[in-house]
Order: structure tokens, then sequence, then C-alpha cells
């Protein structure tokens, strides 16, 4: 899949550093996701992970450096004109409106359908797609988000947006405070958006799980990329994962 994904790069970045407040979190952070394409960012706690996610989604306080999506560059932009042109951001705190139902929840992240550049249309998500992708979503339509559990709220959160119609997703640790069966769920899940061409990168701690899902991995540590390698080659290495995984 590396092949693959190197074809056509989505999201390129480069040299990224971000901060929050005086604190330098991240330094120089340089990757790239392909089309149909799963990369992880694997790292301890307080690695860097989520605040690489969010300083390419614009929701940092500070961040420089080279961020290009779909060949235009993104530094200086929104978060909110990142998500129009395409690239979504699934937080780990998932974010839903609690007061909403679910149904009420993917009608607040709709966009318009989209193509590639090759004018192929890249999958557009309806309700009733979606409800086919999360079954458990689709029993409980009207359901209000406060009324959900965490691993719903998770799936809905993930649903609501696929309704941006994105290219790329960002997947704040997935696998995080979960059942069993929602972790399986959301790996199913994962597979079939690549398997549909939709890029993803993904902050994720469970070593059984990226390498279930994810082509290749960037390892960090103290905000750098300390290894980059296939995720089957970053399971096999037990030095690598022993120094800076803990496992």
């Amino acid at each position: 899949m590396m092949d693959k994904g190197q074809s056509q790069k989505l999201l390129e970045v480069e040299g990224l550093n971000a901060w929050y407040g005086a604190a330098h979190i991240l330094h120089g952070v340089s990757l790239s996701v392909g089309r149909g394409e799963v990369v992880a960012l694997m790292g301890r706690n307080g690695a860097g992970k989520s605040t690489t996610l969010k300083s390419i989604a614009a929701l940092v306080p500070r961040r420089e450096g080279r961020m290009d999506f779909m060949g235009e560059s993104i530094a200086k932009k929104a978060s909110h004109q990142i998500a129009q042109r395409g690239l979504g951001f699934v937080p780990e705190d998932r974010r839903i409106f609690t007061e909403l139902t679910v149904l009420e929840n993917l009608e607040v992240g709709r966009q318009k359908p989209r193509h590639w550049p090759d004018g192929q249309a890249v999958p557009h998500w309806t309700p009733e797609k979606l409800f086919t992708l999360f079954p458990n979503l689709g029993e409980m339509p009207g359901r209000l988000g406060g009324r959900m559990s965490g691993g719903e709220q998770q799936m809905l959160s993930v649903a609501r947006t696929l309704m941006g119609q994105p290219y790329l997703v960002l997947l704040d640790e997935p696998s995080e405070g979960v059942a069993p069966v929602i972790v399986e769920q959301m790996a199913r899940t994962i597979l079939e958006l690549k398997e549909q061409g939709i890029g993803i990168l993904l902050s994720e701690q469970n070593l059984p799980f990226a390498e279930v899902v994810a082509d290749r991995a960037y390892v960090l540590e103290k905000g750098q990329v300390v290894h980059h390698a296939a995720m089957n080659e970053l399971a096999g290495d037990n030095t690598v994962r022993q120094q800076y995984l803990g496992v």
C-alpha cells in the first residue's frame, strides 16, 4: 500500500512547529498521507500526536510550517476553511451536540458532494449510507446525543465528519476508552474508508489496532518524528517498540 499512498499525496506536512503559549510542543514534524492510505501517528502520552492533528486542522493557538492539502497550502487557513476544503477532523473528546438528535448531528456536518482531481466522485455520504456503515446509529436516529454511550458518541462523531464528504480524515485516538466491540467496528470502518480511496491520519497508542488498519506509521517522541516505517515493519521491530512505545 505504500506505493499506492505515495502516488497521489493528499496531505504533505513539512517542518511543522506548534506552541501552546510559551510551550513549544512540536519540533519540525514532517509527514504525508496518500489517497486510500491509512497512516498512524504512534507514541506515548504527551508525545505530540493529538497536537499534530490539531495543528493540521488549525486548532492550536500558534503553528508554523508547510502544510499542503490537495495541492493547496492550508498553513494560513482557519479551521472552518480547511474543513470546507474536505479535510475532516474527529476529536478525541468527540464533541457531539448533546441536545441534538443523531440525525440532527449528522445534518450539522453536511457538505456538498466532491470529486477527485481526476474527475472521479468522492464517496458521497448520506444518513442512509452511514446507518449501513454504523448499524447502531440506524437504530436510534431520534436519540439525543447526550443519551448515547461513549462508543455510540464516537461512531456519531465519525459519521458527522463523513457528512462533510472528506478527501481525508484526521482521527484522534479512535480506540481509546470504548468497548472492544466498538474498537472492532471502528477498525472495519477505517478499512472501508480506505477501500473507497479516503486518506486517514490517525493518532493511536493501541499497537494491535494500528497494525490492523495502518499502512505506514510515524513514531513521535517529545514532539519530533523519531521513526518512520511501514506498519508491519514497526510492529516487528522490538527495539523501536520498547524504546518509544513501551510495548
